[in-house]
């Protein structure tokens, strides 16, 4: 077998493989009749999953690859809105419709619904510094191959759930050229434009590539869907519209004898507090006319009108790529490309709650109409103000963002099959933004606290003979007042942050053959690696959090200052080893063995290995099984992240605890300890708000000693393609992974039920509870905790009809089926609290619904093509998804069932051939499917799903290329 060809023979190689191959190929790779002599002319290639070269496609590892001719006929203009639709993405993958959580404009993909985290990226089998899909040109991508099973012994670290492999351009030559437009033709919003050049030339010794990719596009308000405008709740049995309680005139809480003085009968009479808030038009000065009793369902906010839905973007990429063959076996390549996307999201506008900002409106403030302190002056004294600086306008954040990343090397060739290659890798991130519409509260506080007319009749701060100098006093009782607008935005804060990523590697392989048996040739790949990672985040002295993650502005927006690196050495060998052939019931028998050893600076030493099996007990038909070790080392932000603030959907257990009658076994999950002293006589009081305050740190903060998460990788599967029925072929792969020690946040609701679960477990510390036993502040750290397994089903069809006087027909269709995903948040306590997350929504894991899937058919004819696909998703139910749901109330703790989605995105091109051009026009979401309306009391954007459903609707597109 001929080892020794180009980079450019290796790509027409791997085209003709393709085509020869069954179920590999996903778009227009498809299944043909091939003969066993035309196959042996190819050249090996390597396909992801292994690091031998072969020149079979159909291996034991399960790979989908979408080329180039798909990549196109989609429309997309970035790889993330591709890639997350294939039905092996589940759970939560971040896309530029999450605003609330997003707005950078990243996508990214969480294949089998694993997070992001344990799905590698590679371009060109080499890793990249930004996980951001976006960032990646589209236009110098040749093909993508998806790896569906765990590859840490070929990989390394993160290949857990499977490997996204972008393999670049390097047969093009000429001058390409498009130029592009869509938006939404129903309400004439979300437009796109974007544009492209691509050069490529080939000569005798080499090639290169160069383009430039640009795309924009325009952000969409929540206000402009009808799913999305009004923040609608499923509470106590029934759907409401509703909103915040931190409303713009206020939601007051005093002691009822105070309300009752002032003429209010608010509420339940044996509530301790009610509840006011400011009428319409009233100055607030007048305790007893200007207020009311405060309403829900008219007083609240409905911060869903000023939320997005598409969050803004725009997006630069260029590229170079070149290969010099120097002697006959060496050859010299680099790869060069660049990325800058600006993005914001945008959300409402700032909420205020003395308690949780920590700012005390004093009963001596000039404006204080009541005469009572408002906000933590003391474990008793805490009445809670609530309100929204809706003057300053929504909170949002301008993201600037950079990748650019360098890969230099060698090639070359050994002997009759021996190729090696050596390179250095280095990778550059800058996230750089700018927040807006916060509030620096060391000032407010001023602004706030006592306050009088002075002689000269202006108000002024502290006291006669102790003014505070620099400080005017506000109006907080009156936000819509033209003085007190004036006066908030003179402490309107703006924080900068900014996160610096860097990524050297070397690394060196080589692979080839060792010697024959009488089945074919036993092959060796191996190599060794170093990678060092560097971060370092900067934050603005205003958000700086202390360890209880407050900072002088709001606790969501304070952060810390990160910095920390690692390296990592590697060493790795895959033996191939053929064992019987075209012999009867074995065409092919063969096993593939692979180790890798790793060595980080962080924790020590790991060794993850795989073994392979492929049968074909006639040649049409492939019986395939991989075991794989798999293991996911702790990142930069996992190990040194500081506290900072959060605000999470809390569902606190011990809501009511306490009451009279009750049983008091949770002392410790709902009190401060033995005694728990600060749990009320009527019992723990619902919270005025379903969010809390989190602090969110790393394991050091936290001094948690972080290891590796591990476990191993099973697939099991059948290739099948009928000699009776040419061009069809079909593949079937059950898969199971399971994990443990698993790296993730203590998030607030695992912190609070694993707690109320069991009474002493550590957790419990971590939960701080006010005077009156309501929550102030929950821990959040990154620890090792609880075990995953999952498991389920792969399904591939494709079939090309024999092309006729009426066109070429393709059929295709994958699909997922999700058996089982269970969570065990921690496998160490008594009360085995496990997660059951197939077919499921979750707020805290995401979209696990059981079967995913989706189809197309290609038609062409001459110059003329059209294309239909469809993207499905199946139905699920969201446990516990009243808001009402409560030891108090068990009645309102049911789950609700949600049907299943289908949408269809049709397209049309035409080849120009005298103009050397191509038109293309397609309609996605054609019949306009609008998402689950899901509910905003489980959901954290839009009252759906935004991770999985499309939330912009019926949308135009249209490209023109030309080609010179």
């Amino acid at each position: 077998m001929n080892h020794k060809t180009t980079k450019l023979r290796e790509a027409i190689g791997f085209a003709l493989a393709v085509g020869a191959t069954s179920v590999a190929g996903t778009g227009l790779a498809f299944a043909q009749e091939s003969t066993t002599e035309s196959a042996k002319t190819l050249d090996a290639i390597q396909v992801t999953g292994s690091r031998v070269a072969r020149v079979e496609t159909e291996t034991a590892s399960p790979v989908v690859i979408i080329d180039r001719a798909a990549i196109e006929q989609t429309g997309k203009l970035t790889l993330g809105d591709l890639i997350q639709e294939l039905p092996a993405v589940s759970g939560a993958a971040t896309n530029p419709q999450v605003n609330n959580g997003g707005g950078d404009g990243a996508s990214t993909v969480e294949l089998r619904g694993l997070g992001s985290e344990r799905t590698l990226l590679l371009i060109n089998g080499r890793r990249i510094v930004n996980n951001d899909l976006n960032s990646i040109p589209s236009t110098a991508v040749e093909r993508i191959e998806v790896l569906m099973s765990g590859a840490s012994a070929v990989y390394g670290s993160d290949a857990v759930a499977g490997v996204v492999n972008f393999i670049l351009r390097r047969d093009f030559e000429g001058l390409t050229a498009s130029i592009d437009f869509g938006l939404t033709p129903s309400h004439q919003d979300g437009q796109r434009s974007g544009g492209s050049v691509t050069f490529g030339q080939v000569g005798e010794k080499g090639n290169i590539i160069a383009g430039l990719n640009y795309n924009k596009f325009d952000g969409i308000s929540s206000a402009d869907r009808d799913f999305s405008k009004d923040a609608t709740y499923l509470y106590s049995g029934g759907v409401s519209i509703a909103g915040s309680g931190r409303a713009p005139r206020g939601n007051i809480f005093m002691p009822r004898s105070l309300a009752l003085s002032l003429g209010y009968t608010c509420g339940d009479p044996t509530d301790d507090e009610v509840s006011l808030s400011r009428r319409e038009g009233a100055s607030g000065a007048n305790p007893s006319t200007d207020y009311q009793c405060y309403d829900g369902a008219r007083d609240s906010y409905n911060y869903q009108a000023t939320n997005l839905i598409m969050t803004p973007q725009e997006r630069t990429n260029a590229f170079f790529l070149a290969n010099y063959q120097i002697t006959d076996n060496l050859n010299a390549f680099a790869e060069v490309y660049h990325n800058k996307t600006s993005s914001n999201f945008a959300i409402a506008a700032l909420p205020f709650d003395t308690s949780s900002d920590g700012v005390v409106i004093s009963a001596d403030n000039y404006y204080n109409p009541f005469g009572i302190n408002f906000g933590p002056v003391s474990e008793t004294d805490d009445n809670l103000f609530l309100t929204r600086f809706t003057s300053l306008g929504q909170r949002r954040s301008m993201y600037d963002t950079t990748t650019s990343q360098v890969v230099a090397g060698l090639e070359g060739f050994v002997g009759e099959s021996w190729k090696w290659d050596a390179a250095f890798n280095y990778g550059h991130y800058l996230s750089e933004n700018t927040s807006y519409g916060y509030v620096y509260y060391a000032g407010l506080a001023d602004a706030l606290g006592p306050s009088f007319m002075d002689t000269d009749g202006v108000v002024k701060c502290g006291a006669a003979g102790a003014i505070i100098a620099g400080c005017t006093p506000l109006n907080i009782f009156n936000i819509d007042d033209p003085q007190t607008i004036a006066t908030l935005s003179q402490y309107e804060a703006r924080p900068y942050y900014s996160t610096m990523r860097q990524n050297r590697s070397f690394e060196a392989n080589a692979s080839g053959e060792l010697f024959s048996l009488p089945a074919g040739a036993v092959q060796l790949a191996f190599g060794a690696s170093w990678r060092e990672e560097y971060q370092r985040s900067e934050v603005d002295y205003i958000a700086i959090a202390n360890e209880e993650g407050r900072c002088f502005i709001s606790q969501e927006a304070c952060s810390s200052a990160l910095s920390g690196k690692f390296d990592v050495t590697e060493v790795y060998g895959e033996l191939y080893v053929p064992i019987l052939s075209e012999v009867p019931f074995a065409h092919l028998l063969s096993l593939s063995l692979g180790s890798r050893y790793s060595d980080y600076s962080t924790f020590g030493d790991t060794t993850n290995s795989k073994l392979q099996v492929e049968w074909r007990p006639i040649e049409n038909l492939l019986l395939r099984g991989t075991v794989a070790e798999v293991f996911r080392a702790p990142r930069i932000q996992d190990l040194y992240a500081g506290p900072q603030g959060n605000s999470p959907q809390l569902n606190d257990l011990c809501e009511g605890y306490g009451a009279t009658g009750t049983p008091r076994n949770h002392e410790n999950a709902c009190g401060a300890g033995a005694g728990a002293t600060n749990i009320p006589a009527g019992g723990i009081a619902s919270a005025p708000t379903s969010q809390s305050n989190g602090v969110w740190s790393g394991s050091v903060a936290a001094g948690f000693d972080l290891q590796p998460e591990e476990g191993k990788s099973f697939s099991w599967g059948v290739v099948y393609d009928p000699e009776f029925l040419p061009g069809f072929s079909v593949s079937l792969d059950y898969w199971r992974l399971y994990l443990n020690e698993t790296i993730t946040r203590a998030d607030a609701q695992t912190v609070v039920n694993t707690c109320y679960n069991n009474d002493s477990h550590p957790f419990c510390d971590f939960i701080n509870r006010r005077g009156n036993g309501q929550v102030d502040f929950i821990r959040e750290p990154i620890v090792n905790l609880g075990r995953l397994d999952t498991k389920g089903w792969d399904l591939a069809m494709r079939y090309r009809l024999p092309d006729t006087a009426w066109g070429s027909w393709l059929f295709g269709m994958d699909a997922t089926y999700i058996a089982r995903y269970d969570n065990d948040v921690n496998p160490l306590d008594d009360s085995d609290e496990i997660v059951h997350l197939a077919g499921t929504y979750n707020n805290s894991y995401g979209n696990y619904s059981r079967v995913r899937a989706r189809t197309f058919v290609n038609w062409q004819k001459g110059d003329f093509g059209l294309s239909w696909r469809t993207r499905y998703v199946s139905d699920f139910e969201i446990e516990d998804a009243d808001g009402g749901c409560s030891p108090a109330q068990p009645e309102f703790c049911y789950s609700v069932d949600f049907d299943d989605y289908l949408i269809h995105a049709f397209s049309a091109s035409y080849n120009l051939p005298w103009w050397n051009s191509k038109v293309e026009v397609g309609l996605d979401n054609a019949f306009d499917k609008q998402p689950q309306m899901m509910y905003q009391n489980n959901v954290l954007n839009a009252n759906t799903d935004v991770n999985t459903y499309d939330t912009v609707g019926r949308y135009l597109w249209a490209r023109y290329t030309m080609n010179f």
